[in-house]
C-alpha cells in the first residue's frame, strides 16, 4: 500500500512514433490539466516524419524528450519508466488526449484506494466526424460511482477493457514487480493490466478522463496482419492457472476473458484469409459461457474464403441498414 503524500507527483510517459499530426494535441491535453504536479517524458522511436521538432517547440522545463533507435512500443514504453522520477506513472498515447480533469481524478482514487495495484478513468472513443461513444463497459455499478472494480476480468470479457493505456496511472513500485510491457507488437498493454488485476484491486471512476482516437493515423491496432502467437496475457493467465495462484472467485471470468483474448485473434486471422489458423484457435478456446458464438465462427472458418468475404459483406451491409 503507498502512503500518497501532499505534494505526489506524476511522471506521464508518451511513446512517439510519427505522429506529427497527434502528438501537440496529446501534449497541450496533459498541460491543460487541474492537477499540475507532473512531468512529461516523451520517448521517441526514431520518427520520421518530424514528430520531435513539435515536441521540441514546447519551452516548458516539465517536459522531456528522449531520442532512441527504433525499438517498439513495449520498449519505449518501458525506457519511459525507468527514467521517470515520480512513484506513480500515467501513460498517455501520442494520438488520444485527456480531459482536463483527468489527473485530478486519478489523485483522489489514489487517495481513496491505495490498495489499489492501478487507477483509471472512464473513456470514450471519437470517430474522424468528431461523434464520441462511452466504452462499452460491462459488470461495473453505473455512474457516477468510483471504487475498486467487482471483478476486472468478468467487465472485460463481457464489454470494453475498463483500462486503456491512456487513461491509466500505476504505482512504479508495482509496474517494475510484475515486469512491465512484455516485449510484443500486440497484446502487450492486455497483458500488464492482466498481472497487475490478478495480484491487486483495480480503482475506477465513472469521471470522463481521455478520448480514444480511432481515425489517428499510423495505429499499431489496424495492422492488417495475422496474429499467429498467444497474446502474452493468455500465457501469463494459463500460467498462473495451472500454479493455483488464481483466487477461487475469479477462475471463471479469468477463463472467459482468456477466451475473448483468443476469439478475437482466431477473427482477426480468419479476416486476413488464415482460415485454417482461425480453426485451430476456436477449437482450443470453447467455453460454456460462449459455445454457440464460437460455432458459429468455426463454421464460417470452414468456408472457402472467398465465400466467407461474401457473407461478411451481406452481414455488414444489413447492419448498416438496421443502423440507419
Amino acid at each position: 500500500m503507498h502512503q500518497v503524500t501532499m505534494n505526489e507527483k506524476i511522471s506521464v510517459i508518451i511513446p512517439l512514433y510519427n505522429k506529427k499530426p497527434e502528438i501537440k494535441r496529446a501534449i497541450d491535453s496533459v498541460l491543460s490539466q487541474t492537477f499540475q504536479n507532473f512531468e512529461i517524458v516523451v520517448v521517441d522511436d526514431q520518427s520520421s516524419d518530424g514528430s520531435p521538432d513539435i515536441v521540441r517547440s514546447y519551452h516548458d522545463s516539465r517536459i522531456s524528450l528522449v531520442e532512441q533507435d527504433h525499438r517498439g512500443v513495449s520498449y519505449t514504453r518501458n525506457h519511459g519508466v525507468d527514467l521517470a522520477k515520480c512513484d506513480f506513472i500515467a501513460f498517455i498515447d501520442a494520438d488520444d488526449e485527456w480531459t482536463p480533469d483527468h489527473l485530478k481524478t486519478i489523485m483522489d482514487l489514489i487517495k481513496k484506494y491505495p490498495e489499489a495495484g492501478m487507477f483509471a478513468t472512464a473513456w470514450k472513443f471519437q470517430t474522424a466526424d468528431g461523434k464520441t461513444r462511452w466504452a462499452n463497459y460491462q459488470y461495473i455499478p453505473g455512474p457516477p460511482w468510483e471504487g475498486l472494480l467487482p471483478d476486472y476480468f468478468k467487465s472485460g470479457a463481457a464489454g470494453d477493457s475498463p483500462v486503456c493505456t491512456s487513461v491509466v496511472v500505476i504505482p512504479k513500485k508495482i509496474f517494475n514487480e510484475v515486469g512491465g510491457f512484455a516485449d510484443y507488437w500486440k497484446g502487450q498493454d492486455i497483458d500488464l493490466w492482466g498481472k497487475i488485476a490478478l495480484k491487486y484491486p483495480v480503482a475506477f471512476s465513472w469521471e470522463f478522463g481521455a478520448i480514444y482516437h480511432v481515425d489517428a493515423s499510423n495505429r499499431t491496432c489496424d495492422k492488417k496482419v495475422p496474429l499467429d502467437y498467444q497474446e502474452p496475457f493468455v500465457k501469463t493467465a494459463r500460467t498462473a492457472l495451472m500454479k493455483g495462484e488464481v483466487p477461487p472467485n475469479l477462475i471463471e471470468s479469468l477463463n472467459e476473458y482468456v477466451w475473448i483474448i483468443e476469439f478475437m485473434r482466431a477473427i482477426r486471422n480468419l479476416r486476413v484469409g488464415y482460415t485454417r489458423t482461425a480453426r485451430i484457435i476456436l477449437k482450443h478456446c470453447m467455453t460454456k459461457g460462449h459455445y454457440f458464438e464460437t460455432m458459429q465462427w468455426l463454421l464460417l472458418a470452414e468456408l472457402p474464403y472467398p465465400l466467407y468475404l461474401f457473407i461478411r459483406d451481406i452481414r455488414r451491409k444489413f447492419k448498416k441498414c438496421y443502423e440507419k
